[in-house]
C-alpha cells in the first residue's frame, strides 16, 4: 500500500488556487465595548449583518459602540422549581392529607400513640 501513495505532494497541505483575479470583498470595522470598558475590534465585510452583541474576553456581552441598533432582550423564562412541578399534580389540600398519612404512619412505627386530627 505505501509504494501506491502519491510522492511528492502534500494532499490537502496547499491549495492549487492562485490568488490571481481574486478580488476580497470590502470590510468595515466595528467595534464593540463591554460593561468593563474592554474594547474589541472586529472586521466584517460590508455585505454581512452586523451582530449587535459579541462575547467579550472577559465573558460579558459587549455591545457594537456607535448607533447600532440595540440587542432585543430575550425573554426570561420562569425557572420551575420541585415545588412547582407538585403543585401542578396535587392541590394543597391532598398534599396536606398525604402529609398526616405519612407522619401516622411514622408515628406508628415509632410505637407512638395516634393522634387527633385537626378540623378546620
Amino acid at each position: 500500500m505505501a509504494d501506491r501513495a502519491l510522492r511528492g505532494s502534500n494532499l490537502g497541505a496547499r491549495s492549487m488556487e492562485s490568488d490571481e483575479n481574486v478580488v476580497p470583498s470590502e470590510r468595515q470595522l466595528t467595534a464593540y465595548v463591554c460593561p468593563e470598558g474592554h474594547r474589541t475590534e472586529l472586521p466584517f465585510s460590508i455585505e454581512a449583518d452586523v451582530p449587535p452583541t459579541w462575547e467579550c474576553r472577559c465573558g460579558l456581552d459587549a455591545k457594537l459602540q456607535g448607533d447600532g441598533p440595540e440587542p432585543e432582550a430575550k425573554p426570561v423564562k420562569h425557572q420551575r422549581t420541585h415545588w412547582d412541578m407538585l403543585l401542578e399534580r396535587r392541590s394543597i389540600p391532598e398534599l396536606e392529607e398525604l402529609l398526616e398519612e405519612r407522619l401516622t404512619l411514622l408515628r406508628e412505627s415509632r410505637g407512638e400513640k395516634p393522634r387527633r386530627r385537626k378540623t378546620a
